[in-house]
């Protein structure tokens, strides 16, 4: 039998995890999200993570989309964009690999994008 090694999501990474089940609107099937929550949050093995779909052009008035465009750093083939109208928290078991990591630059854009969602001022 093999064991699978330990799995640590950290903030900032972008992984491959499965979102499914889901219902209705929420996005679907196995895509590359980033973790958004703080690493020293939480005692159970949950993150918080947003999902991340490809970049469309009607995105760019939605104040909750956050476009990213690839880098050999995020690990993203193609110009993307972080949902973060559907955050949600993930079971690590739920992660698959690791793909990479956002600037802290891109992560201050995606925290006040959950802010301005949430109504965070």
């Amino acid at each position: 039998m093999t064991t699978r090694p330990q799995i640590r999501p950290r903030r900032g990474e972008v992984w491959w995890a499965n979102l499914d089940p889901t219902v209705g609107a929420e996005i679907k099937k196995c895509r590359m999200v980033v973790v958004v929550s703080s690493n020293a949050v939480g005692r159970l093995p949950i993150k918080l993570v947003a999902p991340i779909t490809g970049w469309q052009s009607n995105f760019d008035s939605s104040l909750w989309m956050v476009q990213v465009l690839p880098s050999q750093t995020n690990g993203l083939e193609k110009e993307s964009a972080v949902d973060t109208l559907q955050l949600r928290g993930l079971d690590i078991q739920r992660f698959q690999n690791k793909v990479g990591q956002l600037s802290a630059e891109l992560m201050e854009e995606i925290t006040a994008a959950i802010a301005a969602v949430i109504e965070y001022s």
